[in-house]
């Protein structure tokens, strides 16, 4: 049977789709861009001729970079972040959450933490105190300083322990009863069906590191140190291209190029590692979010 749907509601899948296309090409537009721009010649793009499509196809942009130690070293150390950053993020998340998913019965002191941690949202150490205190702890110019003051978003706190509280009590009460401790339970019952909020939180970790460009000049005094954002972020704020420590190939290959092109390359290599990853997680990602998003 056929069903007649009124002209509001056509009109509304009209109006939607359009806003939809709208967001989407807004998206792919920059992205599209970018990497037009790091495919073309030097020329085209001083001259702003490149929109959309590479004007005069040029590879050298890519070539350069290839030659280009630091930025590959800085791309290495963003690697590295986002990889011990989300592992200790995660594990912090999944035990934090686990026990104040818990009701004040089986958890007395539930809601003092959970009141405490909560206040961290609103109120901040401040920029002066928490580097103070950097420093005091001698994390300054290490490697831990871009993993340890943010290992724990209270935020990612509550969307996992949202999700938790609406599993299906009845599998976990029969974890007990068959003789389940609480990490058993933890591990085997409440991580298996909370795939959809592990994947969510993951993404949200892997990019907030890979993106994150301030900790780093902040708390790095040697660019050697640099991940790959504050590295890109030093490149825009000088607006030029650092020639020292160049062989006499890549001065002859920059000399071919143009600042424009080259910063393109760069943004564009520093998204696809976000584009590789994000197809695998989609599928995770609205239930994860929806479900766990409502807070008590």
């Amino acid at each position: 049977m056929k069903v007649k749907h009124s002209v509001s509601y056509y009109v509304y899948q009209v109006f939607n789709t359009l806003i939809l296309v709208l967001v989407t090409l807004s998206c792919i537009f920059p992205i599209l861009h970018v990497l037009s721009m790091s495919l073309s010649s030097s020329s085209a793009a001083m001259a702003g001729k490149v929109t959309f499509f590479p004007v005069d196809f040029s590879l050298a942009a890519y070539k350069y970079l290839i030659k280009k130690k630091d930025f590959f070293h800085s791309v290495s150390i963003s690697g590295w972040r986002v990889l011990v950053g989300t592992i200790v993020n995660m594990i912090l998340i999944v035990i934090t959450a686990y026990p104040l998913s818990r009701t004040t019965k089986q958890f007395p002191k539930r809601n003092v933490y959970m009141s405490f941690f909560a206040l961290t949202m609103f109120i901040g150490g401040g920029l002066i105190p928490t580097y103070m205190v950097i420093k005091g702890l001698h994390l300054l110019d290490n490697f831990w300083v871009m993993i340890l003051p943010g290992a724990m978003n209270i935020w990612n706190v509550i969307i996992m322990m949202n999700f938790i509280r609406g599993l299906p009590k009845a599998v976990e009460e029969s974890a007990y009863l068959d003789g389940a401790d609480h990490w058993q339970t933890l591990f085997k019952v409440v991580l298996p069906m909370a795939k959809p909020a592990i994947a969510s939180l993951l993404l949200f970790c892997m990019i907030g590191h890979w993106n994150s460009w301030f900790d780093g000049m902040f708390y790095m005094n040697n660019p050697n140190h640099y991940p790959m954002a504050t590295y890109l972020a030093t490149q825009i704020i000088n607006n030029n291209q650092s020639m020292t420590n160049m062989t006499p190939e890549q001065l002859a290959l920059l000399s071919s190029l143009s600042e424009k092109t080259v910063r393109s390359a760069q943004l564009f290599i520093s998204v696809v590692p976000i584009l590789i990853v994000y197809p695998f997680l989609q599928k995770y990602f609205v239930k994860g979010i929806t479900v766990g998003s409502v807070k008590e």
